[in-house]
């Protein structure tokens, strides 16, 4: 009788910790060792998708890759999403005390390391962001008002009840926009289709809500700005960078020769190559 219950207390606990860990808004691989450098990808894309870039710093540098709910075939999460995704990268950086943290993040994940190092107290001593702005919905949403963005909106309910089908070519279409690499084109459409629906439609909801231009001006570390010259120019991107970035008191701002989206997918070695410039240099 005592070893049913033996049985049935560890079979409960395993599972109570897995629905617990199932539910988290972030989650985390380590590996490597040396001064932490944490690794925040962009919309929809999971942690492996730094794979390249892991495996020429994990022997310097201890590297913390982040995967987000909703994302990778990890479990979703109540909303507001991306809210609690932040306050859980911040409660994770203070929870194991990571000092002289260097954080890189690309798209929604550079908007994320933004909001990270203007926090108060923040632990980050740089941030590198690749092609990531801090207030996105201004640039695409006319008159922009983060308040007039809500989760129950024709647009939202369209691609919530869009066929496999459709969505299917809807993300094969924005793919081909975000890399020039074929090879990549697809991974990114797979991950795009892999992602939780709702995570999809209400977490990109929150993402354009996210306006950082005023928190900019609690930022003093070192910051690098790495974007991409396709398919705008260079000109333009400058333009837009400069005027979203202008609350930022000094930063490095690097553009990418024939490069779409994924900066890291079609310039590998001249990316890798930067990174840990910016790194030895800090």
């Amino acid at each position: 009788m005592m070893k049913n219950i033996f049985l049935f207390l560890v079979i409960f606990f395993s599972l109570a910790t897995q629905a617990q860990e199932d539910n988290q808004p972030i989650h985390v691989k380590v590996t490597g060792k040396g001064n932490p450098v944490m690794l925040i990808p962009g919309f929809t894309v999971p942690g492996e998708s730094w794979g390249a870039t892991i495996n020429q710093l994990e022997e310097n540098y201890e590297c913390h890759v982040i995967t987000l709910a909703g994302f990778g075939g990890k479990k979703p999460i109540g909303f507001p999403w991306l809210p609690k995704v932040n306050e859980a990268l911040e409660n994770y950086i203070e929870q194991n005390q990571l000092t002289n943290l260097t954080v890189i993040g690309h798209s929604l994940g550079g908007t994320i390391a933004t909001w990270l190092a203007s926090r108060e107290n923040s632990r980050i001593s740089e941030i590198i962001l690749v092609d990531a702005l801090p207030a996105v919905g201004a640039i695409m949403i006319p008159n922009f008002n983060p308040e007039n963005l809500v989760y129950d909106s024709p647009f939202n309910s369209q691609q919530l009840s869009m066929n496999e089908t459709d969505f299917e070519q809807m993300t094969t279409g924005m793919a081909q926009g975000m890399s020039l690499n074929l090879e990549a084109q697809k991974k990114i459409k797979d991950w795009m289709i892999m992602a939780n629906r709702k995570t999809y439609v209400y977490g990109y909801t929150d993402y354009l809500k996210l306006d950082l231009r005023e928190e900019l001006k609690n930022i003093s570390i070192p910051v690098t700005i790495i974007v991409a010259d396709k398919p705008f120019g260079k000109e333009m991107v400058t333009q837009t960078y400069q005027s979203q970035y202008a609350n930022l008191t000094k930063y490095d701002f690097i553009i990418t020769d024939n490069s779409a989206h994924f900066v890291m997918f079609d310039k590998p070695k001249w990316f890798i190559e930067q990174i840990q410039q910016i790194l030895a240099s800090n």
